[in-house]
């Protein structure tokens, strides 16, 4: 497995106090007081506006991001940061069109741009990855809000504080 590393800056384009984070970071403020820019040497990275891992989610893979916020559309600072271990082999994820695993289901095996014009699903709103890690976006063609999902059942989206957030396209994290 390739380990990730990401640089945090206090200022933008690189300048200030930085940190440097190789795995999970609940809670940024103890490191520093604000994050404006950033640099992933290695891996990819969800990156959250909260403190653990709450919040909008972002991802971002190997590159410099001088100015994210503007770059990105964020609101916030950075506030904690989950690494995304490289998965090696088959993707399998099961989506449902309702909580609980109810309602149509589909299993996925590939990125999928647009679940209502494959599927005729007008939703999604539980899952069961069962094999590597995805995105989840809130609108067709990967654009919107996001979700990680890594292995796991996930009944509900609002109980995890996604609630009236709908997902319509579905994206594969692979060694790019």
């Amino acid at each position: 497995m390739t380990m990730g590393k990401i640089i945090f800056y206090e200022e933008r384009n690189f300048q200030g106090r930085s940190h440097e984070c190789q795995s999970d970071c609940s809670d940024m403020s103890s490191y520093l007081s604000r994050c404006h820019s950033c640099r992933v040497e290695s891996g990819s990275f969800m990156v959250y506006d909260r403190p653990n891992y709450m919040g909008n989610q972002y991802f971002m893979k190997r590159g410099e991001y001088s100015d994210y916020m503007s770059m990105m559309g964020m609101r916030d600072c950075i506030k904690s940061c989950r690494m995304i271990p490289m998965h090696r082999g088959q993707f399998r994820m099961k989506i449902y069109e309702k909580e609980n695993f109810g309602g149509q289901s589909h299993e996925m095996m590939d990125d999928c741009d647009n679940i209502q014009e494959r599927y005729r699903m007008s939703d999604c709103q539980s899952c069961n990855v069962m094999d590597g890690h995805w995105l989840m976006y809130e609108q067709a063609q990967f654009r919107g809000k996001m979700m990680y999902m890594r292995p796991g059942e996930y009944k509900s989206f609002r109980d995890m504080g996604m609630s009236g957030q709908r997902f319509m396209s579905m994206r594969r994290i692979t060694d790019m």
